[in-house]
């Protein structure tokens, strides 16, 4: 049995990719036993499957392959159900019910079980059935026009899936413990309709609270979060790359106005009327010395500067590698490479190198053989191609 603070939750994930696949990663990565049920292999041989490095490679997972929509596959879904803790799913809506494996088919089986569905839009709604990707729920929720701009004016495409992650997969996270929490007092199971935008909606809290209680209307460089001053900005270096600045606090913004010999401006944080002339003091104070310079000055000194980092170079960062955020793996196909380490507040990281799956070879049959499915059974299921 997996050790961890989740050690004993059973979690069947329907997601190959998404918010749902980002929640089923950090619910193993804190010992949950997470099985991927994906769809059999197309009849045409072609499958849509992320790349083997997605995910964390899929790193302490088990996966089954079954054809949901053969009524043999939906009765094995409902029976691996029958002793799972948590189904997580992001099919459009409606589609789960249509197939026999919603909430209600589950429960009337499983009545504790915790069948998270996460959406883009959520479960109701006009846009309940549109199709999206994170871009599209970044710009509903406010994120996009508060954010930039960009060249030309339009609204800057963020170089992470915000939405997705910490939109989506966290809030699936959160409901999903505390629906755990609460069946382990009542002995209830729960439906949880998550919808990324409106996890969104939750990311720019400040913003919307802001323009209801006030009528004030935020967009980019409205407040002191979104670069309305210079002591909150990215500047260049002489030697072409950035630092970032957020010398928010008074004391910190002094100190930045010392180091870089413009004490004058130390009064004068947030004077609306002279923010041209401190980001041109300041960019011309920056761009005397490379970045890394700055930051062995500034870093220490109380300034909050900090470098804005490549991926190829915060993998080498000093600070991450302390904290032990990367860790090896071994691929059977793939060979040996490094990936992201799983983020464990109050756990221990496993020692060694960790194993990640072939993505041709399943755990079907050990799966069938837990679920009470016997081998002629799924010799027979397999003929069919109902699993694989």
């Amino acid at each position: 049995m997996r050790e961890g603070m989740l050690r004993g939750v059973t979690v069947l994930d329907l997601a190959s990719v998404g918010p749902a696949a980002r929640a089923s990663r950090w619910l193993a990565d804190y010992g949950a036993d997470v099985v991927k049920v994906g769809p059999v292999p197309a009849q045409d041989g072609v499958q849509i499957t992320p790349p083997f490095h997605a995910y964390s490679a899929h790193r302490e997972m088990r996966r089954a392959l079954v054809d949901l929509k053969a009524p043999e596959g939906r009765d094995v879904f409902l029976r691996l159900a029958d002793g799972a803790d948590v189904v997580l799913e992001s099919y459009r809506p409606g589609v789960v019910d249509r197939l026999g494996i919603g909430y209600d088919d589950v429960r009337a089986r499983n009545p504790g079980i915790v069948y998270c569905s996460t959406t883009g839009y959520g479960q109701r709604g006009p846009r309940a059935a549109w199709a999206g990707h994170d871009l599209n729920y970044l710009a509903t929720g406010g994120f996009l026009d508060c954010s930039g701009p960009g060249p030309d004016g339009q609204p800057p495409i963020p170089g992470a899936t915000v939405a997705d992650s910490a939109g989506g997969g966290m809030h699936a996270v959160i409901a999903i413990l505390a629906a755990l929490v609460r069946r382990s007092a009542t002995g209830d199971g729960a439906y949880l309709d998550v919808s990324v935008a409106e996890g969104v909606l939750a990311l720019m809290a400040l913003q919307i609270d802001e323009h209801l209680a006030t009528g004030a209307r935020p967009g980019p460089r409205h407040g002191m979060l979104t670069g309305r001053y210079a002591c909150y900005d990215t500047y260049v270096a002489a030697d072409g790359r950035w630092l970032s600045v957020a010398a928010i606090e008074a004391r910190f913004w002094s100190n930045l106005c010392r180091a870089l010999g413009l004490e004058r401006w130390a009064d004068h944080q947030t004077d609306d009327d002279v923010q041209d002339e401190i980001r041109a003091d300041l960019r011309a104070a920056f761009a005397t010395r490379d970045r890394d310079a700055w930051i062995d000055e500034l870093g220490p000194a109380d300034t909050c500067v900090a470098p804005v980092l490549s991926v190829a170079e915060l993998v080498d960062d000093p600070q991450f590698n302390a904290r032990g955020a990367f860790v090896d793996a071994v691929h059977p196909c793939h060979g040996s490479f490094r990936q992201l380490a799983p983020t464990l507040a109050g756990m221990t990281r496993p020692s060694g190198p960790a194993a990640v799956p072939d993505s041709d070879l399943t755990d079907t049959d050990e799966l069938l053989r837990a679920a009470g499915i016997s081998p002629e059974e799924s010799v027979e299921l397999r003929r069919a191609g109902v699993v694989a």
